[in-house]
């Protein structure tokens, strides 16, 4: 059976090998797979060699590096990651550590990024044009679907405000170059204003929050889960969330200079950060639980804010990039930012590899 697989020289050539040295026919496939196991082992322990040397090399070019993380209390994954600790161990395998800084939205803590002291944190949709246009050196790395009902315009309950095209001259407050930002600009735009028709009163979350039951905003353009809080807390009407006006999509970014250097860190921060987002997507009330001390939001406005949002931590398509490049010629043509930009120039691509 094994001769007529062989050409007549190469038989005849085997044949006087078997004969010379009385081998059987089974005795040639033991002598061919002896040979074969001893060469997969020979590349198997090269390879073993080679793994161990890899890994030995990338921790040895992480020592001492440190990764910066901002974070936003409200920013559910980052906040939990820093909390169960796990990444930390995780870095210290790679030879490297971590340290964290806290902001109160997406635009400081992106000037922090082109101040370099930042090099990976997490915003809303708007903050990255902001940063890009003023020229920060950052990349989009992934993307996160957060999810338009995540946001709103808000009035108090007793408002004469009944709809968006009542806000033509009133203040309403929202974080500048936040995702509310845009939604702002999107929802009067669809009742027939302009923007220039309102007045801001541009406002971090808590300020804004002050200002609005104090009487001192008529609105206020606000995500959760600090939306969830003051709709839980006091009574408060909707005028409009984002539905068809805003994708309310969050983003993870990081400086160009650390995704250059460090492409393995990246990755594998990305990775725990992917674990952290499993856990919340299937625990909404343990979510709910954590945050409830670290926000002093109740346990109940928080669980009301996971049912509103969706997770994923997600490598960004043409759909993405696209809607993301609307959202910037919009502000360029309000001229909320300086100059036109490209959005894809400064999309990470590693992601997808």
């Amino acid at each position: 059976m094994f001769s007529k697989y062989l050409p007549n020289r190469l038989m005849k050539i085997v044949s006087s090998f078997l004969q010379n040295y009385e081998i059987s026919r089974i005795g040639i496939f033991a002598l061919f797979f002896t040979c074969g196991l001893s060469l997969t082992l020979v590349i198997s322990a090269c390879s073993a060699n080679n793994t161990g040397n890899s890994s030995v090399a990338t921790q040895t070019a992480n020592q001492g590096v440190v990764v910066r993380i901002g974070y936003q209390k409200a920013a559910t994954i980052l906040s939990a990651l820093k909390n169960q600790g796990n990444l930390a161990q995780t870095l210290k395998t790679a030879g490297a550590s971590v340290t964290w800084a806290e902001f109160p939205a997406g635009p400081p803590m992106l000037e922090a990024m082109n101040a370099g002291s930042i090099d990976f944190g997490y915003t809303g949709e708007s903050p990255p044009i902001f940063a890009q246009a003023g020229g920060t050196l950052l990349l989009y790395v992934a993307y996160d679907p957060w999810g338009p009902k995540a946001e709103a315009i808000i009035v108090p309950k007793d408002s004469t405000i009944k709809t968006v095209a009542n806000l033509k001259g009133k203040r309403v407050a929202f974080a500048k170059g936040s995702n509310a930002n845009y939604l702002v600009v999107k929802a009067v735009e669809a009742a027939g204003l302009n923007y220039g028709d309102i007045q801001p009163a541009h406002l971090t979350p808590a300020d804004a929050r002050a200002a609005f039951t104090g009487g001192n905003v008529d609105a206020w353009a606000i995500w959760d889960p600090y939306l969830a809080a003051v709709e839980h807390d006091i009574k408060v009407r909707t005028l409009t969330d984002a539905t068809n006006l805003a994708p309310n999509r969050g983003y993870y970014l990081a400086r160009q200079e650390f995704v250059n250097s460090h492409p393995d860190l990246l990755k594998t921060l990305l990775d725990e950060v992917s674990k952290v987002d499993k856990w919340a997507t299937n625990n909404p009330e343990e979510v709910a639980k954590f945050l409830e001390p670290e926000l002093g939001i109740p346990a109940a406005a928080l669980e009301n804010a996971e049912k509103r949002r969706k997770y994923g931590i997600l490598p960004l398509t043409y759909e993405v990039i696209t809607q993301q490049q609307k959202i910037a010629d919009t502000f360029y043509k309000i001229k909320l930012v300086p100059k036109q930009i490209q959005v894809k120039d400064i999309v990470w691509n590693g992601n997808k590899s």
